[in-house]
């Protein structure tokens, strides 16, 4: 579990390096970039490595409560475009298999019926 998860994060950070390289490649051509996708692009890559060194716990919440704001945010008209939304939203389906994947363990510490306590 603790490998997949790992490689999930790891992809995340892939997808968030592509999404920072679009934006990079739209300025260079002089497309329309604001300042609100040059900081969110280097942030969301800048947690990658953060995500990697976090308990479990804290990963849990994280990735949780991470993708619903970053969709939510792009939902905001006007706050970006939509090629930039599109690619935000796809960058964080691999923090949503995470979520998923933690939440269906169990917590550490907790007992299930099959522990025999």
């Amino acid at each position: 579990m603790k490998n997949t998860v790992k490689k999930c994060i790891g992809l995340y950070g892939v997808a968030s390096a592509v999404v920072l390289s679009v934006v990079i490649a739209t300025a260079a051509t002089h497309g329309t970039v604001s300042t609100f996708m040059w900081v969110r692009s280097v942030l969301l890559l800048a947690i990658t490595p953060v995500l990697y060194r976090l308990s479990e716990q804290r990963l849990r919440t994280l990735t949780t409560v991470l993708p619903i704001a970053i969709i939510g945010v792009d939902l905001i008209p006007g706050v970006c475009p939509v090629w930039f939304a599109a690619l935000q939203a796809a960058s964080v389906i691999p923090l949503i298999a995470v979520a998923v994947m933690i939440r269906r363990q169990p917590a550490e510490g907790t007992r299930t019926a099959c522990d025999g306590s």
